[in-house]
């Protein structure tokens, strides 16, 4: 069995991780497809764990590709065999910023807010 692999919208509609491909796309073709790549990776469960995917802690893991900047795609799991990316990122550092794991914590509190109970 497959996951499936979607992606956190706000409630305004906004999708942040397809902005985030969208200018990866257009600044970085190679880690793009990298990315994708990855993500397809996702759906099969041997690839939920290092070296493609880590846990950062709170329920979320990390997407990682090392290139020449370190790009991440935080996601957690869903009932369902489902997949949900909240927030991207690009750094030199090794070190995960604060704010951004506050932006991706933040991000699946909302979307498990608003999911049916």
């Amino acid at each position: 069995m497959e996951f499936s692999v979607e992606f956190y919208e706000t409630r305004e509609g906004r999708c942040p991780v397809q902005e985030f491909l969208d200018d990866l796309k257009a600044s970085d073709p190679g880690d793009f497809a990298a990315i994708m790549a990855g993500l397809a990776k996702l759906r099969h469960r041997v690839y939920h764990r290092e070296p493609l995917s880590k846990a950062p802690g709170d329920g979320l893991l990390e997407l990682r590709h090392i290139g020449k900047l370190n790009t991440r795609l935080f996601w957690f799991f869903m009932p369902g065999r489902r997949i949900v990316a909240v927030h991207g990122i690009r750094n030199k550092s090794r070190d995960i910023p604060a704010r951004d794991l506050a932006t991706a914590r933040a991000r699946r509190g909302d979307w498990l807010g608003r999911q049916p109970a």
